[in-house]
């Protein structure tokens, strides 16, 4: 199984590819499941930015679409180690549940949270049956 030095590094270096012409601001996550493959995803920015898709989102993307379905972690590399948006930590409590979460600056600092920290209160699939 890969360790979370090896899942910070392919953040770290997937955050190299991002593509972020008006934000200047390049993110990298990694995540891996429970059968200790992980998947990488950059930020890809439009000119129309409710069109920019997060690295996170695109980590979790590319997994689901290879058929993984249960995560363990989460790494998300940023220029000052910033924590998700809210609409991914929507994304990761929905298709993550409670992880823990490494946020990784330029510096290679960490700082370590969960899913539930980052989205107290997080809407889920249980409200919509109401």
């Amino acid at each position: 199984m890969k360790n979370n030095t090896e899942l910070i590094q392919a953040a770290q270096k997937v955050q190299e590819n991002a593509y972020a012409p008006y934000s200047r601001f390049k993110v990298g996550a990694a995540v891996m499941t429970d059968n200790g493959n992980f998947f990488t995803g950059c930020n890809v920015e439009n000119a129309s930015y409710g069109l920019t898709v997060c690295a996170e989102r695109n980590a979790l993307s590319a997994a689901i679409a290879a058929g993984e379905k249960k995560f363990n972690s989460l790494v998300v590399a940023s220029e000052d180690g910033v924590p998700p948006c809210g609409a991914c930590r929507q994304v990761i409590w929905e298709l993550c549940g409670d992880v823990p979460v490494i946020l990784v600056d330029e510096n290679g600092n960490t700082t370590r949270t969960t899913s539930r920290d980052l989205l107290p209160g997080a809407f889920n699939e249980s409200m919509l049956r109401k």
